[in-house]
């Protein structure tokens, strides 16, 4: 058995840069769609700040997405799940799988912060059942040591492992940290992933490449390690956000809120839709 841990390093780094959308929404992509093969098996992510009326009934189809809630409440209501609250630090995994309706939208009178990941899913699994997970944040594991709070919302890092159900392997962790604390989460060679820091600055990999408030960086690969790791470093008191997943290496077609293989499949999920089909 290989026990060689490789170090990541940062490959790259960005700030997502906000737009006004309207006067009750404003929103940031974390993750630009359209680098499909470079972000796999991430397609997109959206922070968004936002008031109620922003989004109205909508599907979704072929992906998993996972809401982060940073501050505010969020209702969601759906035709399966019912309805229910996220509050501020809970997370939510929906599997749209085949076909799912839902909408999401701030508590009356509030302002939301939030990040929306989508997660792609494979081919063989793309028409699936549908499945909700409310990720609550006291249910969720976590310690504190040496001055780093890890709360682990997928995935396994540590020793830390969330009983979350993944299609595709992500791992997904919550790190608040003091001035001057350090951490290096362990994470699968193979895996892609990503830093967004939401409070603070540090140093993240061996190269101790800075990061502040508002940047997002890349992982570097792997190198085909077995096991890797990453090194972060607190500067300032931190909060910083770790996405980590497996890639699903298969063409990608999006359209809207539909992700599938091909235009065919794009095609049909909008026939289904609108012949009333589409959570059959």
């Amino acid at each position: 058995m290989n026990s060689h841990v490789y170090n990541r390093t940062i490959s790259h780094k960005y700030t997502p840069e906000f737009q006004r959308n309207s006067n009750i929404h404003t929103m940031a992509w974390v993750i630009e769609p359209g680098h499909w093969k470079q972000h796999d098996p991430f397609l997109l992510m959206a922070h968004d700040h936002m008031r109620s009326g922003v989004f109205g009934v909508h599907p979704h189809r072929g992906i998993e997405t996972v809401t982060y809630m940073i501050d505010g409440n969020l209702n969601h209501y759906d035709n399966k799940h019912g309805a229910g609250v996220l509050h501020p630090g809970d997370a939510q995994w929906m599997t749209a799988g085949r076909g799912v309706e839902h909408v999401e939208d701030a508590a009356r009178g509030e302002l939301v912060n939030l990040l929306q990941l989508w997660v792609n899913i494979p081919a063989k699994q793309k028409m699936t059942a549908a499945r909700y997970q409310d990720l609550r944040k006291n249910d969720m594991p976590h310690i504190v040591e040496n001055g780093v709070s890890t709360k682990v919302f997928s995935g396994s890092v540590n020793g830390l492992t969330a009983p979350t159900l993944n299609i595709t392997p992500v791992t997904m962790v919550e790190f608040k940290m003091d001035s001057g604390s350090e951490i290096t989460p362990e994470i699968p060679g193979s895996y892609n992933g990503f830093l967004y820091v939401l409070k603070g600055s540090g140093t993240f990999g061996s190269e101790h490449t800075s990061g502040n408030a508002g940047e997002v960086l890349w992982l570097g690969s792997g190198n085909h390690a077995e096991r890797s790791d990453i090194k972060i470093k607190a500067e300032e008191d931190m909060h910083v956000m770790l996405y980590a997943g497996e890639p699903v290496g298969e063409p990608v077609v999006a359209r809207g809120p539909f992700v599938m293989n091909t235009e065919d499949e794009i095609l049909q999920a909008y026939i289904d839709y609108r012949n009333g089909t589409f959570l059959d």
